[in-house]
């Protein structure tokens, strides 16, 4: 379990009953890219194989007046959801391809919590509210992405907004991880949204008012809603079973919950398909964390 609050992390494996003999609770911070190197070398220090890797940390923080930076000078959502996890997806991709087929025979897996918000191929992703999910021509990561620089297409800062470039990020860089090293590799490389969690902690920087009108909104209004074991459950199938082993994937269940809908292969926008940004976007991010 790699969380940035552990305590935490050690409280919800107890109360979920796991045995201390069957997790290690290590710390992470996405948003520093020493913790991040950090953590990889505490999980190599285990012995362990990595089977799979789940990246599904995020931060949203919606109501920023002017953007939060995280160490190395960077807009804490993008630094945290997109720089966080390409670092620790890119150190430890030797790990993944070692462990190969040790999940009881499945090849191993790199799987990336997306957003409906991020997709502009969804009804949620067209919602103007701050803005859509677009990063431009990447102006802002061109030019350093440091301070006054704080979102990635270079224009003025809206927080909302900088979550949603940075998910869009995420899928994109799934589908340029299965373009480089699929083949070669073997290793899966998968998105998911598993619907609307309206009621995690990832909303916990709203108003309250928000917090209470969001859930019942998703559950009586968009029918999108679905619980946080629902959601577990199905981040759990993506990671582990055989039905969801195609590799270059973004999985779905659907805007509108639907009791016993299986997932389907969700089409993302012509924004995270275009494989010249992509690469362009893989580039800049090599830089801004050190690997170029």
């Amino acid at each position: 379990m790699a969380c940035r609050d552990t305590a935490k992390a050690a409280r919800v494996a107890s109360e979920l009953a796991i045995p201390a003999s069957h997790h290690a609770v290590l710390e992470i911070d996405l948003g520093a890219q020493a913790s991040v190197r950090r953590f990889v070398d505490s999980f190599r220090a285990l012995g362990r194989p990595l089977n799979v890797l789940l990246n599904n940390a995020a931060v949203y923080l919606p109501r920023l007046k002017e953007p939060q930076r995280s160490p190395e000078g960077f807009e804490i959502s993008v630094a945290t959801n997109h720089l966080g996890h390409f670092l620790l997806s890119r150190l430890l991709m030797n790990d993944l391809q070692q462990a190969g087929g040790a999940q009881q025979g499945q090849p191993a897996r790199l799987i990336t919590l997306g957003t409906v918000t991020a997709n502009s191929e969804e009804f949620g992703g067209k919602v103007p509210i701050p803005a859509p999910a677009d990063l431009g021509n990447l102006q802002g990561l061109e030019a350093g992405f440091k301070a006054p620089v704080a979102m990635i297409d270079g224009k003025p800062f809206k927080p909302g907004k900088a979550y949603k470039d940075s998910k869009l990020c995420n899928m994109i860089m799934s589908r340029e991880l299965h373009r480089r090293y699929n083949a070669d590799t073997g290793i899966v490389f998968n998105t998911l949204y598993p619907g609307c969690v309206a009621d995690t902690a990832l909303f916990r920087d709203t108003p309250q008012a928000f917090r209470t009108i969001f859930p019942w909104f998703q559950k009586n209004i968009t029918k999108g809603y679905v619980t946080q074991a629902l959601a577990g459950e199905r981040v759990a199938q993506v990671v582990a079973d055989e039905t969801f082993a195609q590799s270059g994937v973004h999985w779905s269940w659907g805007n509108r919950q639907q009791a016993g809908r299986q997932a389907f292969a969700q089409p993302l926008s012509a924004k995270a398909s275009d494989v010249a940004r992509a690469s362009r976007l893989w580039n800049l991010s090599e830089k801004l964390v050190g690997l170029a």
